[in-house]
């Protein structure tokens, strides 16, 4: 169970880096839209922190980027087929319910989402090899430092300071 949750979180902060990579690009060579799903709307700017945190070399953000604009052709049609299956569960909410048709497209729905999650786990650690010892020790003490302030979140306890 820890293993999944740290890829997991590993692969957030690897998509996060490659989005803060990506807006630092000119409109001339502008990569492709980002390819995640729906509500990465702000995270750009925590890949921009999460960049800086670990310090990356120009040549790592490259390599990033490079890898983003690689995969992108694969990720868009997963990230479209869902956005279809979105699009025709929503006339099961404003029309009439049909559980057997919402449960087939909830199905397919799932589908999608397992070979994204397989896409994006490969991608991340991609990205993840790119990090030096170094960085890796750093981003495992700040997703360590995440998971505290997340269970005090969830338990309602008041948050220690951070350290400085």
């Amino acid at each position: 169970m820890k293993s999944i949750r740290f890829r997991l979180l590993i692969a957030f902060v690897a998509v996060l880096m490659a989005s803060v990579i990506a807006k630092s690009q000119t409109p001339e060579n502008a990569p492709p839209p980002p390819m995640h799903g729906h509500g990465f709307g702000m995270e750009g700017n925590m890949m921009g922190f999460m960049a800086q945190k670990l310090n990356l070399t120009d040549d790592q953000k490259t390599q990033m980027q490079a890898i983003m604009e690689k995969e992108h052709p694969a990720m868009q049609p997963l990230h479209q087929q869902e956005r279809l299956i979105d699009l025709q569960l929503r006339q099961y909410v404003e029309g009439t319910f049909d559980q057997v048709k919402v449960a087939a497209l909830a199905a397919q729905k799932a589908q999608i989402q397992a070979a994204v999650t397989v896409q994006q786990t490969r991608i991340h650690n991609e990205m993840y090899q790119l990090l030096t010892v170094d960085q890796k020790a750093q981003l495992k003490q700040m997703e360590a430092s995440h998971k505290t302030r997340m269970q005090q979140h969830m338990n309602h306890e008041v948050p220690a300071p951070p350290e400085q």
